[in-house]
């Protein structure tokens, strides 16, 4: 009877010192979290061409990146789509020509109905304005803030007389901007660019 006992006490401090050095092995029994992974993009350095949209009047330095589509309706409206088929970004570009200022008030309006769509999940819009009298280029750009907004940049252009130009960039993905933010700061670049470059052609 002793040499039994003493057995069963001699496997249970063997089995008590197997426990403690599992326990010792996976650590000091305090669990964190890791943080949440982002998406690890890398872009090539900025390189642009020039561009000219040949059926409607304007030229543009288009980002090597991008490629263009373009689209039409069943009355012959024209318009254009940059797509960026390596991150699934798109931008929606739409032209009009002008026949008066009211057309010019009213474009601008349609523009900030469109922009309105988007305040009650953008946490800022930091709009900019641009303008190059010489090339008679007058634009403001919008960027919107905020982790689910569907489209993070906005602008229309327009030579206040005979052209007017609007924009927006989208991304083909669930929206988590902080996540994409280096690439939506990327093809913002890019549209930038765009701008600064566009130019009126007069047939």
């Amino acid at each position: 009877m002793y040499l039994c006992n003493s057995n069963m006490k001699t496997r249970y401090i063997l089995l008590s010192l197997v426990v403690a050095c599992l326990v010792a092995a996976c650590g000091d029994g305090h669990y964190a979290p890791k943080p949440t992974a982002y998406l690890r993009l890398t872009f090539p350095p900025h390189a642009y061409q020039s561009y000219d949209t040949l059926p409607l009047p304007f030229t543009f330095e288009l980002s090597q990146q991008a490629s263009v589509q373009w689209k039409k309706n069943e009355r012959g409206d024209k318009w254009l789509d940059l797509e960026y088929p390596a991150y699934g970004g798109v931008v929606f570009i739409s032209y009009k020509a002008m026949r008066d200022r009211r057309d010019l008030a009213k474009y601008i309006d349609d523009s900030y109905e469109m922009l309105k769509t988007h305040y009650g999940i953008a946490s800022g819009i930091d709009e900019q304005v641009f303008c190059n009298a010489d090339r008679r280029v007058y634009a403001t750009t919008n960027r919107l803030g905020g982790k689910n907004v569907a489209s993070t940049y906005q602008f229309w252009a327009t030579d206040s007389l005979h052209h007017f130009l609007h924009g927006s960039f989208y991304l083909d993905r669930t929206p988590n901007n902080d996540s994409l933010q280096p690439l939506i700061q990327y093809i913002q670049t890019d549209l930038d660019h765009m701008i600064e470059t566009l130019q009126w052609r007069e047939d």
